[in-house]
């Protein structure tokens, strides 16, 4: 029995990916009675490859999307598959599957499978659901005992079901509404334009000039896949000091070509660039970010979207206003998302029991400004709020909870791959000096609680 001050809650997670299901599970743990809403037909969120995207619009315009995992085929992680699993679940290799240390998306998905079946999460999930609205019950104090009115239906179906909660956790990721620059001519420009949220494989684009805007990991990744089969790519960045990796896959292959930022784009297919050069293309892919979006929830104004800054949230988890009634798991970016995600569970469904409790209405509002405050003196723009890239915001966060400090072995090996990656982008996923990192790893408490718990015979 959970030894808890307040009677168990009934609580909707949205969203059946990382966050959504070990949501789910600490929920469960706390002794909640949880409902996912998952829009798709299975478990994974963004890691469930779906590779329809007719009827999708090419820049993503739409209000509600209908496709909303962004991977496309030939995506590997970026991360060493040591660091990615949740403190309790490794993600181990396994016989007869990808046996990558940086694996494919289907191995991930695997693992959630796997991670969803050990903790029998399944059952309180309903898959093919779309939420359509998340709204306050009308009664109480604002921000006092509130309930939650959530309207869902059936993909299938014309049918609306409302049902009323005690509490709603919103997990439904950050990388499926595609962000977009605003460029001279974007709107007059008749040749393909498209996000690579809907980019799948480089075969369309064969013998095409392909711009490729934006010199991100996935404008990386989709330009040095595009090489091998358009005509011209040119990759279009605002730092043009570019890494030695980067720096040594242009010089490897005559048919790409980097540039500043995008000027103008032109009706006859010419795109402009800053410093005056120009070419005709046939397709502009925008690797350009995701923004965040929850079309269903109404807050009466108490969270907002602006400019990619979801706010105020306490902590990027609780608006103050509505917590912890309220909360978002998976909001942060640019840290080591699973066990960060488990953190936040973990908080989320302590404070529903009761076991926990959170600051005044005031003294979380104060802390967010005092947040916003530090990024502005720093530099960092809004729409960067919620990358954090730090260690040292995790191990913060997980005091909150009495949730155990990212391990050292962690951190070093995270470090490692980016260095490698820095150094050797072409090849950093196959090749790699951090042996001595990775048998530290293995001898940790996370890996030999195997002998404990035989996760492989799964």
């Amino acid at each position: 029995m959970v030894s808890a001050r307040n009677p168990p809650r009934h609580v909707c997670v949205i969203g059946a990916g990382p966050s959504g299901l070990v949501a789910a599970r600490e929920l469960r743990k706390e002794g909640h009675t949880v409902v996912v809403l998952e829009q798709k037909h299975d478990v994974g969120g963004q890691w469930l490859y779906d590779p329809k995207i007719e009827g999708e619009d090419p820049l993503g315009k739409g209000k509600a999307l209908n496709v909303h995992s962004s991977i496309y085929e030939s995506l590997r992680l970026t991360s060493p598959r040591e660091i990615m699993g949740f403190t309790d679940f490794p993600f181990l290799i396994k016989k007869g599957r990808d046996t990558r240390r940086f694996p494919g998306h289907k191995e991930l998905l695997l693992y959630l499978k796997d991670f969803c079946e050990w903790f029998g999460l399944r059952d309180m999930i309903r898959f093919n659901t779309r939420v359509e609205y998340v709204g306050m019950l009308d009664y109480g104090e604002f921000g006092k005992d509130l309930r939650w009115v959530v309207e869902s239906k059936a993909i299938d179906s014309d049918k609306v079901v409302s049902e009323v909660f005690d509490a709603v956790v919103v997990a439904t990721g950050h990388y499926s509404h595609p962000r977009l620059p605003s460029i001279k001519g974007m709107d007059a420009w008749r040749r393909k334009q498209m996000h690579s949220h809907l980019y799948r494989v480089p075969e369309p684009f064969r013998d095409q000039v392909v711009v490729v805007v934006g010199n991100s990991l996935s404008g990386q990744d989709i330009s040095m896949e595009l090489v091998k089969v358009a005509k011209e790519i040119h990759l279009s960045s605002k730092l043009l000091q570019v890494s030695e990796g980067l720096s040594k896959v242009i010089s490897k292959h005559d048919n790409l070509h980097l540039h500043p930022t995008i000027e103008s784009l032109h009706e006859d297919g010419r795109v402009e660039f800053v410093d005056g050069s120009w070419v005709t293309a046939d397709t502009i892919i925008y690797c350009t970010g995701y923004s965040y979006s929850f079309p269903f929830l109404d807050t009466k104004g108490a969270v907002a979207v602006d400019d990619d800054r979801v706010g105020p949230l306490y902590e990027h988890t609780f608006p103050p206003n509505l917590a912890p009634s309220l909360s978002f798991i998976g909001i942060p970016r640019k840290l080591i998302g699973f066990p960060f995600f488990e953190s936040q569970a973990k908080w989320i469904a302590q404070l529903l029991s009761g076991k926990r409790t959170l600051p005044s209405r005031d003294e979380m509002m104060k802390s967010v400004q005092e947040f916003y405050n530090a990024r502005e003196a720093a530099g960092i723009p809004k729409h960067n709020t919620h990358d954090l890239a730090e260690f040292e915001y995790c191990d913060k966060y997980a005091d909150y909870v009495g949730f155990p400090h990212l391990e050292e072995w962690r951190k070093d090996l995270c470090i490692s791959a980016l260095v490698n990656s820095y150094v050797n982008l072409e090849t950093y996923r196959d090749y790699y000096d951090d042996q001595e990192l990775l048998q530290v790893a293995h001898q940790s408490p996370h890996f030999t609680q195997l002998e404990a718990e035989d996760f492989s015979s799964m």
